[in-house]
């Protein structure tokens, strides 16, 4: 018919160049934030090594971790500082991964391993075996991962309704939190004064005599879960459309979630157990990197380094920007992390949703 238009085709092409167009700018964006994020981790650690009550030339920091000892500077930074800072940056690395993953699986900001009860209960397990076994180590490190899955296990269970939505996964999880904070602190005030000492510092979150004992078993768990953490985050994209939208797509969505799930869990517990539950860190690093990278999903990569130059940082002014004494890292994240936390509630009361 000859007054029937022909349908123009010059639009649509022009629209799938600039999709294409957003999307490399995307990419650009989010590869350039995990350069200048990596390289603050890079010179975050080399200040955790260089400064101190003997303050080391960056040259001599690198000599010493080649092995030269220009002044002694090897014993300084191999033996008493790098221990720590590594310890420091593997912590943030793990707390930030896992807190961005819960964050985007369950689609809440509140969903967060040290706000919703993960975190809690790997204090609860570690601190029980602390005191009341004497277990140090490896066996800590157990004990802490052990906590945090039956933390986990129990609010997924209390959760579910025939799914699991992230408003009430939040929600169950901050009352199993309260509860497992209280009963770690009645096995403080059950145990010895130096005991209960002790376990107060952890508490709080300190890197404070850190050394191979956590910095070990560290290694050796984020060596099997952050390549579980990258498979198993290859279904993140469907399950952040929803559960029918994901299945829709093919995706096997709870066995997928649990597997992400599972991954975040491991990286809460063996960071709580590496430095105890340093406050805030798994729950400002995804918001942030998501802001420095809008458009990306889940922004796990720039989450990780965020919670590794966050926890760097916030060592380091604990040590040498507070007064006189060595605070503990935990009080310098929870000055960063309330805050925070306040205001989002306040959002979400406004608006009536946790996000």
């Amino acid at each position: 018919m000859s007054g029937v238009r022909a349908p123009e085709r010059a639009p649509t092409a022009e629209a799938v160049r600039r999709v294409a167009s957003v999307r490399r700018a995307g990419r650009a964006r989010w590869a350039g934030v995990s350069l200048t994020l990596g390289a603050a981790a890079v010179a975050a650690f080399c200040a955790a090594l260089a400064y101190g009550d003997a303050v080391v030339p960056l040259a001599d920091v690198v000599g010493a971790l080649f092995g030269a000892d220009a002044g002694g500077a090897h014993f300084i930074v191999v033996e008493l500082r790098l221990p720590r800072a590594l310890v420091g940056l593997l912590v943030g690395v793990a707390f930030g991964l896992a807190g961005a993953v819960f964050q985007a699986l369950l689609r809440n900001p509140l969903a967060s391993p040290d706000v919703i009860g993960v975190s809690q209960g790997a204090s609860a397990a570690a601190v029980l075996a602390s005191i009341g076994f004497a277990v140090s180590g490896l066996g800590l490190s157990l004990a802490a991962l052990g906590g945090a899955v039956v933390a986990a296990v129990a609010i997924y269970a209390l959760a579910w309704r025939r799914g699991v939505s992230g408003y009430r996964f939040a929600l169950i999880g901050i009352g199993l939190g309260a509860g497992l904070s209280s009963i770690t602190s009645y096995l403080m005030t059950s145990s010895r004064v130096t005991e209960a000492q002790e376990a107060l510092v952890w508490l709080t979150g300190s890197l404070n005599g850190s050394s191979d004992a956590q910095l070990w078993p560290l290694v050796a768990a984020l060596a099997v879960l952050l390549p579980l953490t990258a498979a198993a985050a290859r279904a993140m994209g469907p399950l952040q459309l929803g559960d029918e939208s994901a299945a829709g797509l093919g995706a096997r969505v709870e066995r997928s979630r649990l597997m992400l799930l599972g991954c975040a869990v491991g990286l809460a517990g063996v960071a709580t157990a590496a430095s105890g539950p340093l406050g805030f860190v798994a729950f400002v690093s995804g918001p942030v990197a998501r802001r420095l990278t809008p458009g990306q999903g889940a922004a796990l990569v720039p989450s990780a380094l965020v919670g590794g130059v966050l926890v760097l940082v916030a060592d380091f002014v604990a040590q040498h920007l507070l007064w006189s004494d060595q605070f503990p890292a935990g009080v310098v994240t929870s000055l960063i992390g309330a805050p925070y936390l306040l205001i989002l509630l306040a959002r979400a009361n406004r608006t009536g949703h946790g996000g």
